[in-house]
């Protein structure tokens, strides 16, 4: 009996054993892996920049525990594929660099290097994660052939091997999607210059917009204290609510764009979405730049129709409201203006649009503020000698 029991309790034991090995060898015998899609243009410098700087040595940090795709959006069959994914997350228009890892999509040179690393250490805790659910996709990766060693360069494949050492040019191949290699040094901080040079037909617009806006205020705080006429054109003081309300569209897109997180349509020029992901699209890093656009126009709005509404010093001291509100506003783009190709390397549209507006509303707010600083002045002396003239007769 006692036999009995020690040879039932050993092959309990071996069973107990035999199912833990079982259980455990999963966990050891199949890798984590972290799979990513990332959507990129040959063109674009922050592309380039995210591939080099970030990806590519996470691949050679991670080795086979991490793995990206990447889409190339300029040919016609990764453009595809990029408008289906954005119409499949409700995004009416993205901008690249555009990374998807599980269901977190990440966009732009600020987003990705600030939550991808995170999200890959995450992942791999987890036991890795599947390719995103990504229209087209299969068929990209069922076309995919590997590159043989013979061949430098693909010619009939959509395979593409992209390195640091070389700036990504147009996909010489009919294929869209491309593997990610993590050959190759990692890159280095850019310079001022190559900022610049991360789009240069939207930071070239930004810095002349920048110089432009210099010149406006600089010109204006030479001629400020000269006389004007003592009537002005309507035209001038009807342009400030038609500008207000430009921006109130403008200001208004930004602040949902900034507050509901949500992608940008940022149109030909620039790449709005990383400058609304980078730390200046909020003031002191939480109140959004947009936010405060909104409610300065508004204000801006509010000063023109007291001024419509009043005559004399009120009348007077509205438009030099809006004036220096206009002022204030002019100055603040200045240096949001300049942080963007200097800075950031990366330019927004709706930025710049904003930047024009407020300037213009300086200059169409100027002569009549000149014209109230002057009634103002007129009616101050006025008041002094009236009340010299009590005194002495006192």
């Amino acid at each position: 009996m006692h036999k009995n029991f020690d040879s039932l309790v050993g092959r309990l034991c071996s069973l107990v054993f035999l199912m833990a090995l079982l259980c455990v060898r999963p966990a050891y015998g199949q890798e984590a892996i972290v799979r990513a899609v990332l959507f990129y243009s040959p063109s674009c410098g922050h592309c380039h920049l995210v591939i080099t700087e970030l990806l590519l040595p996470m691949m050679e940090k991670y080795g086979d525990q991490l793995q990206i795709i990447g889409i190339d959006i300029s040919t016609e069959d990764g453009g595809a594929i990029f408008s289906a994914t954005l119409q499949a997350h409700g995004i009416q228009q993205g901008g690249v660099p555009f990374l998807l890892v599980g269901d977190h999509i990440l966009v732009g040179s600020l987003d990705i290097p600030d939550k991808f690393p995170g999200l890959v250490e995450e992942y791999l805790a987890q036991g890795g994660v599947a390719w995103p659910s990504i229209p087209g996709l299969a068929e990209a990766l069922a076309e995919m052939e590997p590159e043989p060693a013979e061949m430098p360069e693909p010619a009939t494949t959509p395979l593409e091997t992209l390195t640091p050492q070389d700036e990504p040019q147009p996909s010489p191949t009919p294929g869209a999607a491309s593997v990610i290699s993590a050959d190759g040094p990692t890159g280095k901080p850019l310079s001022i210059a190559e900022k610049v040079a991360l789009d240069p037909l939207g930071n070239g617009l930004s810095i002349l917009i920048l110089v432009m806006m210099v010149i406006v205020v600089t010109y204006l705080a030479f001629t400020f204290r000269r006389t004007i006429p003592g009537t002005l054109s309507d035209w001038r003081e009807w342009g400030v609510p038609v500008l207000c309300l430009a921006g109130l569209g403008v200001a208004g897109y930004l602040a949902y764009v900034e507050t509901a997180q949500v992608t940008a349509v940022c149109g030909p020029v620039g790449d709005c979405n990383t400058v609304q992901q980078s730390e200046y699209a909020r003031l002191f890093g939480v109140l959004p730049i947009g936010i405060i656009g909104l409610f300065g126009y508004i204000a801006i709005l509010i000063a023109w129709l007291v001024a419509r509404l009043t005559s004399g010093r009120l009348n007077a001291q509205a438009w030099l409201a809006i004036f220096g509100m206009a002022l204030i506003g002019t100055l603040f783009s200045i240096y949001l203006t300049f942080i963007e190709p200097f800075v950031i390397g990366a330019t927004c549209a709706w930025c710049l649009s904003s930047a024009i507006l407020i300037t213009l509303l300086l200059w169409f707010s100027s002569l009549p503020a000149k014209r109230a600083l002057t009634l103002l002045s007129a009616s101050n002396a006025q008041r002094q000698r009236g009340k010299l003239s009590r005194n002495c007769s006192g």
